[in-house]
C-alpha cells in the first residue's frame, strides 16, 4: 500500500510500505477515505519536531473496516468508521474518567512502528476502545464525509479549548489563532452558546470563515495593539474565556493579557518556540485560570457526532484545498506557505 513518510525536513514522500495488518486480536485495519494534513504536523515538516528519516506521518482519518481481528466485538467488516489521533483501549481508569489521551497502552498515529493517517490504510489497535462507527449512507455524501473527518481532531480540540475556557451561555470569548483549530474553537464556543466571540486574526479568507462560524468580532493586530483593541470592544475588561490554539511563547502572552480578571484561557496549541509566556505572578494576582492540553477527542466524538450529522455545526469550510496521494507533498508545502488553511486527502 501506499503512505506518506518523512524523510527530514521538507522531504515528504508517499511511498510503498507493507501493507496494514491485523497484528493482535484487538486490532482493524481500515481502508482510509478521507485524511488530511494537521497544522502539528508542520512542526516534524519544517524540522521543529524530530522524525526518523521513514517514519509515518498524519493522525486525523477516517474509512471503511476491512478485517476485524477476533477480539473485536464492536465492529465488522465494511463498518463506516472514524477514528480520533490517539488510540486507546477504552478499558483502564483514563479512559473511563474520559482522558483517552492518557491510556496506558494508548498511542499516536505516525509514532515509530504504527501507521500513520496518510496513508491508505491503517491497523487500528484496541479497535472497540478507538473507533466509533458513522452512519453507512455518509460515504455517499462528500461534504458530509470531510465535515466528520474533522471529528478526527480539529472539531474536538476546539471543544475541548472551549471547555477549558470556561465558555458558557452568554459569555464574551477571545479566539487566538486562526487555523482550524482556532476556527473549530469559535465553533464551540458559539454551539456552547458564548454571546460575543472575538476571532484575532489576520488572514481575511480565514476571518471570514471564522465569521460564519460565529465571529461576532475580528482583531487583525498583534501584540500590544491586539491587546488594546480587545479592551477597547470590552470595556476595558477583557473577555470571560481565550482559547489559545497557537502554542507559541507571544499567543499565549496575548492570551493572559486579553483575559479578564477571574477568567479562563482553554490553551490546545501544541507548545513550541522559546518559552511559554506564563506569567505566574499575574496569573495569580488576576485569578486566571489556565486549562487544556492534548484533546481527548475519543470522549467527545459521542457528543459531538449528532451535531454534525444534521447540520447543526459544519466544519467543513476549513478544508479549503483536496489533494490525491500523490499530492501530499506539495500540499505540506501549501499549509507551511500558508497558502492552504487545511488540506484534505483523498487516497
Amino acid at each position: 500500500m501506499r503512505a506518506t513518510v518523512i524523510h527530514a525536513p521538507h522531504d515528504i514522500r508517499v511511498e510503498e510500505v507493507p501493507d496494514a495488518t491485523v497484528q493482535q486480536p484487538t486490532d482493524a485495519v481500515v481502508r482510509v477515505l478521507r485524511a488530511c494534513i494537521c497544522g502539528s504536523d508542520l512542526w516534524a515538516y519544517r524540522g521543529e519536531s524530530a522524525r526518523r528519516p521513514g517514519q509515518r506521518i498524519g493522525h486525523e482519518f477516517l474509512g471503511v473496516v476491512e478485517e476485524a481481528g477476533p477480539g473485536v466485538n464492536g465492529f465488522a467488516a465494511g463498518d463506516l468508521v472514524v477514528a480520533p489521533f490517539v488510540w486507546s483501549d477504552g478499558t483502564c481508569t483514563y479512559c473511563a474518567e474520559g482522558l483517552t489521551t492518557s491510556c496506558p497502552q494508548g498511542g499516536f498515529w505516525g509514532s515509530v512502528g504504527s501507521d500513520g493517517g496518510q496513508g491508505e490504510a491503517v491497523r487500528v489497535p484496541f479497535a472497540d476502545g478507538t473507533l466509533v462507527r458513522l452512519p453507512a449512507a455518509a460515504a455517499s455524501d462528500d461534504r458530509l464525509l470531510t465535515a466528520l473527518l474533522a471529528l478526527s481532531d480539529v472539531l474536538g480540540t476546539g471543544h475541548h479549548a472551549a471547555l477549558g475556557a470556561g465558555v458558557k451561555p452568554g459569555s464574551t470569548v477571545a479566539v487566538v489563532g486562526d487555523g482550524a483549530v482556532g476556527l473549530c474553537g469559535v465553533m464551540a464556543a458559539k454551539r456552547l452558546g458564548a454571546e460575543r466571540i472575538i476571532a484575532l486574526g489576520r488572514h481575511q479568507a480565514r476571518t471570514d470563515i471564522a465569521r460564519v462560524f460565529g465571529a461576532t468580532d475580528v482583531v487583525a493586530e498583534r501584540g500590544e495593539a491586539a491587546l488594546a483593541a480587545v479592551r477597547e470592544l470590552t470595556r476595558g475588561e477583557g473577555t470571560h474565556g481565550v482559547i489559545e490554539a497557537v502554542g507559541t511563547e507571544e499567543s499565549m502572552r496575548t492570551a493572559i493579557g486579553i483575559v479578564r480578571d477571574g477568567g479562563s484561557v482553554g490553551y490546545v496549541g501544541v507548545p513550541h518556540g522559546s518559552g511559554t509566556g506564563v506569567d505566574l505572578d499575574a496569573m495569580f494576582d488576576r485569578n486566571i485560570a489556565l486549562r487544556g492540553g492534548v484533546a481527548p477527542v475519543r470522549t467527545y466524538i459521542p457528543e459531538l457526532l449528532p451535531d454534525v450529522l444534521d447540520g447543526t455545526i459544519d466544519p467543513s469550510p476549513v478544508f479549503d484545498l483536496s489533494v490525491g496521494m500523490d499530492g501530499v507533498p506539495g500540499g505540506y508545502k501549501a499549509m507551511d506557505e500558508r497558502t492552504a488553511l487545511k488540506v484534505l486527502i483523498k487516497p
